[in-house]
């Protein structure tokens, strides 16, 4: 344990001084201590109140508990530490937050003559007014609590073989200070003294990040605390509302009927490809009105007893959805469809209906030009479906993993679209981008509130 760092609690600990008693609580976990010995009541107060270092903590304990004692402290302390309830700090420059479990803080034995660099994916951002530095390589993020923090941090991210501590302290603070914070960087992974291994030289910073942030929930997000609600149904409402007074009605298909004369899902995963090649005759305004009925109707709507996050309506469709929220919707826009007009609609899962938004023009053929770029510049696309999600449907529960529960809601939905187009014989083929500002300034979206997130292509198997 290193005693170039002060400790302290974390600072949503709440600490209870009750007489005979010590409890100190961080989120839905605490312990107590009955009759705690002076040594240990009073280290535990300076971890709450001050700033000492690891050793002038359990020398506290060992002069008024005894040496034993003193090591127990010890051992409890790194227990502490690993749960992520203490911060490690560079007085009056920065302190180290862990944000996720088991965490350490190890200080290597390093070079002060070699050159130090700021890791590719260390990134600062504002937090309550302050700056913090985090990375994806990091259990914890830094809280700047001083502006020449800052400027260290700036230092480091240059390549400038002319810089060194001592002249930096020369003009900003003690050497000895700016050496800790070094320290701590080294520790927390925002420098690195190894070069970067080929596996991690493969990722980009912001699949990293977001790796990171989608796969775990982090200890600093106090909102876990509480139960969620949902707030805002009025304007993320189950069904959205008619965005015209242009709407069409699809015919609906028989499911008994084709459940007899349908392939096998055996055959349909099988047989399974993307297609971009189509038949001289274009798809059908029946055609994609089956397509979509068996893709993304609304099955039905209910509600659940003892709604303690005030959702209200729920639905079902064909395909699952986190929390049966079901954020996604889908926007046809058409460029040979017998039966319908070239042009933007969007598909109402309730009332299986197309509301038309816009007709063919220089600004649909650019979304299918588009399209038709990103799928190797085969066949023109007859049919664009561009897949949007409505955030706020989503981001109030889940709002750690909001974006990628929405990657994997577009995955099972274009599976489904691959095999229910495989099983109609139609020509099917997921794409891998699109124009989101395009696509919103059509639709007349914020696409803070709604945007594209997936597009895929539909038309006629060749014969």
């Amino acid at each position: 344990m290193s005693d170039t760092f002060t400790l302290a609690f974390r600072p949503e600990i709440v600490f209870t001084d009750e007489s005979d008693r010590l409890t100190v609580q961080f989120a839905t976990h605490r312990f107590t201590l009955d009759c705690p010995k002076p040594g240990l009541r009073s280290a535990l107060e300076h971890l709450k109140h001050s700033a000492l270092t690891a050793t002038e903590l359990t020398a506290l304990v060992v002069e008024a508990d005894g040496v034993e004692d003193g090591l127990n402290f010890e051992a409890e302390l790194q227990k502490l530490i690993n749960l992520g309830w203490i911060c490690h700090s560079v007085l009056p420059l920065a302190t180290a937050i862990a944000i996720a479990t088991d965490y350490q803080l190890i200080s290597p034995v390093f070079d002060w003559h070699q050159h130090f660099t700021l890791s590719r994916f260390a990134f600062l951002r504002q937090e309550n007014q302050q700056f913090v530095l985090e990375s994806p390589l990091s259990k914890a993020k830094i809280i700047l609590l001083d502006w020449r923090a800052a400027a260290v941090i700036g230092k480091l991210a240059q390549s400038d073989s002319l810089f060194t501590l001592e002249r930096l302290a020369e003009s900003l603070i003690d050497v000895k200070i700016v050496r800790s914070l070094i320290q701590l960087l080294i520790a927390t992974k925002m420098i690195s003294l190894e070069p970067e291994s080929e596996a991690l030289a493969e990722w980009q910073f912001h699949n990293l990040l977001f790796h990171r942030q989608t796969r775990s929930q982090r200890l600093d997000d106090v909102r876990k605390l509480k139960m969620p609600s949902f707030e805002d149904s009025e304007r993320s409402h189950f069904i959205k509302s008619p965005m015209s007074d242009g709407v069409i009605f699809l015919e609906k298909p028989h499911l008994e009927a084709l459940a007899k004369t349908d392939i096998s899902l055996t055959q349909a995963i099988e047989s399974r490809q993307s297609i971009r090649e189509y038949d001289n005759q274009p798809i059908t305004l029946n055609q994609l009105g089956e397509f979509l009925y068996r893709c993304a109707r609304v099955k039905g709507v209910y509600t659940h007893e003892g709604d303690i996050m005030n959702i209200g309506e729920f639905t079902k469709r064909p395909y699952p959805a986190g929390g049966a929220l079901y954020e996604l919707e889908i926007y046809p826009v058409i460029n040979r469809c017998q039966g319908l007009d070239s042009g933007l609609y969007h598909y109402q899962p309730l009332s299986h209906a197309l509301y038309a938004i816009a007709d063919g023009n220089s600004e649909i053929e650019a979304l299918i030009f588009d399209a038709w770029k990103s799928t190797g510049q085969q066949d023109v696309p007859q049919v664009l479906l561009i897949v949007t999600a409505r955030f706020g449907r989503l981001f109030w529960k889940y709002y750690g993993i909001g974006y990628g529960l929405i990657l994997k809601h577009i995955g099972v939905l274009f599976q489904t679209f691959y095999l229910v187009a495989t099983a109609m014989q139609l020509a099917p083929s997921a794409i891998g981008g699109g124009n989101s500002e395009l696509f919103s300034k059509i639709a007349n979206l914020n696409e803070y509130e709604e945007s594209s997130v997936g597009e895929f292509i539909l038309g006629s198997l060749k014969r």
